[in-house]
């Protein structure tokens, strides 16, 4: 595991995993093989203490844009911790803060406390609190005025960081492997990762993960040569096909339809979209496996993204099948 890397360990030495479990198992089970795996560093990573070396990785660094070269240019093949943070719901937030410390952000005490940092005057989690602000500014270029415009724009930075993730990996198959991300629930009342707050209210991320995660997902990957790449990934054991569609939100044009055909577990791509880096559009995707629709869609262009352009394309995100109401979001 990478965190071995944040203590100067080499798990090598570990007497556990090296020593005492190869001798309890050969005792118990002769002829069961034991291959010491996680933790695991190869020696030269070790010999070189370089954290890129590893196969496996946490992938948090700076969290800044979740399409900046630290997250796009890992060599992970697998990532074991990725997360973005998220404001919790209005009405969550309501039952933790008292009514004085709701708004605003900076500087504030109870928000502090609810970023898992209880250090009067704050402690080394404080930067949780500017995080969030930090992330909105970072999508959107605003810093929001009240506590509802807040919470909405960064939940949505949220959800299209942690869609963004599963995406990565899903379009690098096999390259990439598997992805962990933190994490599904609250075990308090906090500002966190998590997508779903302590009082079991979903945030914009529950629902692009929920589709994002299907077996069989259409995505388009990032641009490159004028086009984007519009992928079926089938990660079922067998294989896939249906119809799809690909349309513009603004416009209602249709840019890709047909049928696709996966084998289990492999990738696809079913055609290119030419697009160029300077435009903001949302593309809609919809596609049906085994007579159920499903539904995903894609966020062309660099930041800042118009905030209430988003909002208005939250509407038609939240219209695909697996849907939501928009109007709750963040409520």
């Amino acid at each position: 595991d990478d965190a071995w890397l944040w203590g100067g360990d080499d798990p090598g030495r570990n007497l556990i995993t090296r020593e005492v479990l190869p001798r309890v198992v050969h005792r118990c089970d002769p002829g069961r093989p034991f291959v010491p795996s996680s933790p695991y560093h190869a020696p030269e990573q070790v010999r070189r203490g370089e954290s890129r070396l590893l196969p496996e990785q946490h992938l948090w660094g700076p969290r800044d844009y979740f399409k900046s070269r630290f997250y796009t240019e890992t060599t992970a093949h697998f990532i074991s911790e990725i997360g973005y943070h998220g404001c919790p719901n209005v009405s969550s937030m309501r039952r933790f803060l008292d009514e004085e410390h709701l708004w605003p952000w900076q500087e504030n005490s109870q928000w502090i406390t609810h970023c898992t940092d209880s250090t009067p005057g704050g402690g080394p989690y404080k930067y949780r609190v500017r995080l969030m602000a930090d992330q909105i500014r970072e999508l959107f270029g605003i810093d929001p005025e009240a506590l509802d415009e807040f919470a909405l724009a960064s939940q949505i930075s949220q959800a299209e960081a942690k869609k963004f993730f599963v995406e990565m990996v899903r379009l690098r198959k096999w390259r990439r492997t598997g992805v962990l991300w933190w994490n599904v629930i609250d075990c308090w009342p906090q500002f966190s990762d998590a997508i779903v707050d302590y009082y079991f209210g979903k945030k914009l991320a529950y629902y692009y993960l929920r589709r994002v995660q299907e077996p069989v997902c259409l995505m388009i990957d990032e641009p490159e040569h004028w086009h984007v790449r519009v992928v079926a990934g089938n990660d079922s054991r067998s294989p896939a096909e249906g119809p799809f569609r690909v349309w513009d939100a603004d416009t209602g044009e249709t840019l890709l339809e047909g049928e696709f055909r996966t084998q289990a577990n492999a990738n696809q791509e079913v055609g290119r979209i030419r697009v160029s880096h300077g435009e903001h559009r949302l593309f809609l995707i919809e596609w049906r496996v085994d007579g159920r629709a499903r539904g995903n869609h894609y966020l062309l262009g660099k930041p800042p993204i118009p905030f209430e352009r988003y909002r208005k394309w939250l509407r038609a995100i939240a219209a695909l099948p697996a849907g939501f109401n928009p109007e709750e979001v963040a409520r």
